[in-house]
Order: structure tokens, then sequence, then C-alpha cells
């Protein structure tokens, strides 16, 4: 089993980070850290580039993640996969026999998540495992959970 965790670097998936690697490390899983690369649009030399610029973010992304996980002594594996961040966890997860999904929550309202299909709403309503939502560092301080 493993923990699978949305990462890009965006203040919500900064902390999500923190949160997985305490939940895989508290399950004695290994956490795999999940890019999802698709680039929008799939024909010409265009999406060609794109696709390839998107893939080195989620590399470079991955790459701080993979760090933090090793110095907090928990075994990871990354995966960039050439999908819509939510589908790219969901395949993920099946691949790696997920037990949890952990992404982060940047402050959409959750009308605007509803209506423009935020990762955490889609996941929500489609994964067959339990989905831990992670408020950003800002939600938290200001009273909320965290």
């Amino acid at each position: 089993m493993s923990v699978v965790l949305g990462y890009d670097e965006s203040p919500g998936a900064e902390r999500a980070l923190r949160v997985a690697i305490e939940v895989a490390a508290a399950f004695g899983e290994p956490l795999v850290l999940v890019y999802g690369a698709a680039a929008p649009g799939a024909l010409g030399e265009e999406y060609r580039e794109h696709r390839e610029a998107v893939r080195e973010a989620g590399r470079t992304a991955l790459a701080h993640a993979v760090q933090a996980a090793d110095e907090a002594g928990v075994p990871s594996a990354v995966e960039i996969v050439d999908a819509k961040p939510a589908q790219a966890l969901l395949d993920a997860a099946e691949r790696h026999g997920g037990r949890v999904i952990v992404v982060g929550s940047w402050g959409e309202s959750p009308i605007r998540g509803a209506l423009l299909g935020s990762t955490p709403h889609k996941l929500l309503h489609l994964s067959p495992l339990p989905v831990l939502c992670v408020p950003t560092d800002d939600r938290a301080d200001a009273g909320g959970p965290g």
C-alpha cells in the first residue's frame, strides 16, 4: 500500500506534502508523488513543446518533494502522468495500491471548485479511496484546523 500525493509546488501542495509525509510515516508506507502533466490541446509542434515544458516543471517540483521525503526518512516514488491531475492521482493510486490520496487546497470557494472542477472536488466525487484535503497554512493560521 502507499500514500499518494498530488504535488505541484503550489502553496496548498507545500502543506499537503508535510501532512502526506506524516501520514506515510505513521502508516509505515511509501509516499507516491504524482504530477499530472496533461498539456492543453493535442496537436502540432506547439503541443509537444508545451508538453515537455510541463513535464520539466513536474520533474523540478517533484525533486523538491523527494528531498523532503528523504529528509524525513520516508521512501518515495515519483510519477509524472500525462493526464489531468485528478485522473493522474486516481491512476497512480490504483497502480501503487493507494491507501489514501492527499491533495492540497489553496483557498477556492466550494462553489468555485464545484463549477470549475477543482482537483480536490473531483477526487471527493470520483475516488474509491479516502481523500485527505489539506488547507494552506494561511487558512490554518486564520483559525481553521491545522
